[in-house]
């Protein structure tokens, strides 16, 4: 199974791997990078829009660029307070050569209120950065949530759940 996903990020393209292979024998991703078109720091529904919009446009590059696929996957991460309280959430969404369409989201975890405009106003990178003293690197590695939980969560992990959620459609057909 060939499978595209809108990022270049290797922690995320990891987790959508992980997330295939529990489901699919033989599994070759490759990932592109792809804009969101949403902001920089998606807030509420721009976090879904942003994954959408990545399938949209990885699936415009592929023909674009006659590359074939039988998957096409978007992922985005952004902070939202949909249950009233700010959190960070990722969303997934898989899409095959039908249209047909699935998504699902990770384990979200707060923002503490005095650090809420400041994630908005930049983004959650650049507040942890500040406040842990870390730098990008972590990013490609496991991620801000790897900090926040001192090592038993990292980015592949909640991207492999983001991914595994939103393959339930695919993998229960009478689920549809």
């Amino acid at each position: 199974m060939k499978v595209l996903i809108g990022t270049k990020n290797n922690g995320k393209i990891e987790g959508a791997r992980k997330a295939l292979l529990n489901y699919f024998d033989d599994v070759e991703i490759l990932g592109i990078s792809i804009e969101s078109d949403v902001s920089e720091q998606p807030v509420n529904d721009e976090i879904y829009t942003g994954a959408k919009n990545r399938v949209k446009n990885l699936k415009e590059y592929a023909k674009k660029n006659n590359i074939e696929a039988d998957l096409y996957l978007g992922i985005e991460s952004g902070i939202n307070n949909s249950l009233g309280r700010w959190m960070i959430t990722n969303i997934a969404i898989i899409e095959d050569n039908n249209n047909f369409e699935s998504y699902g989201a990770s384990p979200s975890f707060p923002v503490p209120d005095r650090l809420v405009q400041d994630v908005i106003n930049t983004d959650l990178s650049q507040v942890m950065n500040k406040i842990f003293e870390e730098d990008d690197e972590r990013h490609n590695k496991g991620g801000g949530i790897q900090l926040l939980t001192h090592d038993k969560v990292s980015r592949i992990d909640l991207t492999e759940i983001a991914f595994i959620m939103a393959l339930t459609k695919y993998i229960n057909t009478n689920w549809n």
